[in-house]
């Protein structure tokens, strides 16, 4: 049982499948167009625009006139299911479980003299949205999830000299997200239900430093903090036959969950090779091993289901991964510059604890991308990637006898579109 209602509570961390977005875990890459062209290979050594404020904040020394930078990446992600088995209840395994969504950004930079730039960036770093059809087999393990990340981070530079600047923004981060699944009580009773609700606010920062190592090669080095949430929300839930032994059917508990993003680290190397090529090499780590297990406290539970529904704890026992991405660009004319890249993106999960809400596994991203400059004041940015996950198994039950095994392989086109205005 204790598995069925972690799925169906806050467990937020957990709930981001893999074929949401370009990154491993709950993590978006999608914080810059340019960058998304390249694979993100020169993530934090390009400061090509105001998007270097997420990149590497130290990036803003670059950038010598004021400007703004905005966009969308979307993302058109599908999942095949094959060799599923589910007990003792049946179900559908369509797989269509991810809508087509759009993951907004915006920055803003101004120099203020040689030495000195400030600016601020709004974008997300961690987002979901999940619909599994209805009479989905797993449904007792995630039906629908839905959770947004929204940073807000003002940002200052400051260059040393021509050769070498660093960069520091504080992040306000609002997470919001609600999630349902369906609960039985009985295989003779029709199916109950499980909707939550949680938010928070935390405060973590970004740091970066950049250095220009020769007139052709510039390095960067960017840490993103880990994040620490305190979620408060609530649990709804149906149980339905349990109205029987004289308890409301319908119940709301004040719910909680203690909940950390872990920090990454991303070095990057953009190297121009002449007055058309450049090239661009990177790699990211994270730890997740920081996410070893998931405890919700629900307040309110009757003494007879408080054993069950007042205090869970599901093992996660996620593991550090690494990312690395290589990319070029071409600078076709003045006008036009082409970019292409390739990324390897470990997944954090295991074989043991993975679920229908996380079924990721290792990617491969394959990235392609231009820049459009009509006037020396607006470049208009566009890109494509193709995403293509290898497959992977879920393999859930529960103290109820219910079972949910199934082959996962997800693949995903994204798409992105960005301008930046200088003044």
């Amino acid at each position: 049982m204790k598995k069925v209602m972690l799925k169906t509570t806050l467990s937020l961390a957990v709930t981001l499948a893999s074929t949401q977005l370009f990154a491993s875990g709950f993590a978006i890459n999608e914080q810059s167009i340019s960058g998304m062209g390249t694979g993100f290979a020169g993530r934090s050594s390009s400061a090509d625009d105001a998007s270097t404020i997420y990149g590497n904040p130290a990036g803003m020394a670059r950038i010598k006139r004021e400007q703004v930078t905005g966009g969308a990446a979307m993302l058109d992600a599908h999942t095949n299911i094959s060799k599923a088995r589910s007990s003792p209840n049946s179900g559908s395994n369509d797989g269509d479980m991810v809508p087509f969504i759009a993951v907004p950004m915006g920055y803003y930079v101004k120099p203020i003299d040689d030495k000195w730039a400030v600016g601020v960036g709004v974008y997300a770093p961690f987002g979901l949205v999940t619909d599994y059809e209805h009479g989905f087999a797993g449904r007792y393990f995630g039906s629908t999830s839905d959770v947004k990340v929204v940073t807000l981070q003002p940002t200052v530079s400051y260059a040393f000299n021509d050769k070498v600047s660093i960069g520091f923004g504080p992040t306000i981060n609002r997470i919001d997200g609600k999630l349902e699944s369906n609960l039985s009580i009985t295989q003779a009773a029709p199916d109950g239900q499980v909707k939550i609700k949680g938010d928070d606010t935390a405060l973590g920062y970004n740091i970066g430093i950049l250095a220009q190592l020769t007139d052709s090669t510039r390095v960067g080095l960017t840490y993103h903090s880990k994040v620490k949430y305190k979620l408060e929300g609530n649990t709804k839930v149906n149980y339905g036959v349990l109205g029987l032994i004289g308890q409301n059917p319908s119940q709301k508990y004040d719910a909680s969950l203690d909940l950390t993003t872990p920090e990454s680290v991303d070095f990057s190397l953009t190297h121009q090779i002449d007055d058309k090529w450049t090239v661009y090499a990177g790699s990211t780590w994270t730890r997740w091993s920081r996410l070893k297990e998931i405890t919700v406290e629900n307040k309110g539970v009757p003494a007879v289901l408080n054993g069950q529904f007042g205090s869970i704890t599901e093992e996660q026992n996620w593991h550090d991964t690494w990312a690395h991405a290589i990319g070029a660009s071409y600078q076709l004319n003045k006008e036009w510059v082409l970019r292409t890249g390739l990324s390897f993106d470990q997944a954090p999960t295991n074989n043991v604890d993975r679920s229908p809400r996380i079924p990721t596994g290792d990617r491969k991203i394959f990235s392609l991308g231009a820049g459009w400059s009509p006037t020396d004041d607006l470049t208009i940015d566009v890109a494509y990637s193709y995403l293509r996950e290898e497959s992977v198994k879920v393999a859930n039950s529960n103290d109820r006898g219910q079972t949910y095994d199934a082959k996962y392989q997800n693949y995903a086109n994204g798409f992105g579109v960005g301008a930046t205005y200088r003044f």
